[in-house]
């Protein structure tokens, strides 16, 4: 299958603001850059509808004017809301017995589950990355247990059928960076349309300090799974005496000095502060995009990234941050004596991130789903 990228045209997204819109994303129990960029595709569409596998409220909070969310019969089972990864054979069930009505167009967020809702109306999907766990298990089962990893090993035939039925059912799809461009092309044969997420962090909203802390330390922000790679970060900052990193996801297994920190739970105003004040931001995950960097970009921090993944499309080498070359501790401590012997210059960071702004993405995507809407009809 094929999906042909045309230029949508500007008339045809004049009227989306009338259109009955239904968000649909993977699940809402993590504050992660996918329900990010899901909360910001429920911004985009007045009196959108949100609806999930699961939902942890605490963890993930709607604005007040936000609609309720609809959730599958997963959402009863306390420890699925946890850690939705414990019900990973049973989400393509659960959203096969969703049928989206009454909409006239569904937009889903999807790194491997939410792209596969029935709907009569247009389905445009907007792919983080095709779900790791069947087409990269070298990532995500990298530090599974062995039980876990027989048991995906034995569903993948099922879970690709269903995938790749699910991926066929989309009227538009759209990816975050060209290299899950590539993996979409190869995986499912469609020809996407690369629109990068928004980067929403604003320097004018308030920021709250850490206790106990003081500027000028690095800074990771990934959750301690395999292809997040926060184990090597803490490693080469071991090897960088004098050197503060915090880590915002909590450390991994390990005996760590005292000016290695690790944090979990922390709220949006404390983030922005972390940022703000961090004298860099470091990225060696394999990311399919890779959010953080910019988020630190937009409140003037450069960023040390992995030359690889989606890294590729957003960073300029001296611009926003520096590359790192290879997957290693001495790699990584070889990019941070570089930054700091060379600083990069706060304000051609801050202008190198305003193409990635709020504004400019809600605009491309209501055009993109307005021309969808629009082919669809007869006549």
């Amino acid at each position: 299958m094929a999906v042909a990228e045309r230029r949508a045209d500007p008339a045809a997204g004049e009227h989306v603001a009338d259109l009955r819109v239904a968000v649909v994303h993977d699940y809402l129990t993590q504050r992660g850059g996918a329900e990010r960029v899901a909360l910001v595709l429920l911004d985009t569409f007045p009196g959108a509808r949100m609806i999930t596998s699961v939902h942890d409220p605490e963890a993930v909070r709607l604005r007040g004017g936000d609609p309720v969310v609809e959730t599958s019969w997963l959402n009863r089972v306390p420890a699925l809301r946890r850690d939705p990864r414990r019900a990973l054979p049973l989400l393509p069930g659960a959203f096969d017995r969703m049928p989206v009505r009454d909409v006239d167009a569904v937009v889903c967020s999807s790194t491997g589950f939410a792209h596969g809702i029935p709907a009569k109306a247009p389905k445009v999907v907007y792919c983080h990355n095709p779900p790791r766990w069947l087409y990269q298990p070298e990532d995500y089962l990298h530090d599974q247990p062995l039980p876990v990893r027989a048991a995906l090993t034995a569903l993948r035939p099922r879970l690709l059928r269903w995938d790749r039925r699910a991926a066929a059912s989309a009227d538009r799809y759209l990816v975050n960076s060209t290299v899950v461009r590539e993996r979409v092309r190869r995986v499912y044969g469609i020809d996407a349309q690369v629109l990068a997420p928004p980067v929403s962090n604003n320097p004018e909203l308030r920021q709250e300090p850490v206790s106990g802390l003081e500027p000028g330390f690095f800074l990771a922000i990934g959750r301690a799974r395999g292809y997040k790679n926060i184990d090597l970060t803490c490693e080469a900052f071991r090897r960088l005496p004098g050197e503060r990193l915090v880590v915002v996801g909590g450390l991994p297994d390990g005996d760590w000095p005292d000016r290695i920190m690790g944090l979990t739970g922390v709220p949006d105003a404390q983030l922005r502060w972390l940022y703000a004040n961090c004298a860099a931001t470091v990225a060696v995950a394999h990311e399919d995009f890779g959010l953080t960097p910019l988020e630190g970009n937009a409140l003037g921090s450069p960023a040390l990234c992995l030359r690889a993944g989606g890294y590729l499309d957003t960073m300029v080498e001296g611009v926003n941050g520096l590359y790192i070359e290879e997957l290693t501790p001495e790699a990584v401590v070889t990019a941070v004596q570089r930054l700091q012997a060379d600083p990069l210059d706060e304000a051609e960071i801050r202008r190198h991130v305003d193409r990635y702004s709020v504004r400019a993405f809600k605009g491309q995507l209501r055009e993109i789903v307005g021309d969808v809407v629009a082919g669809s009809r007869p006549g």
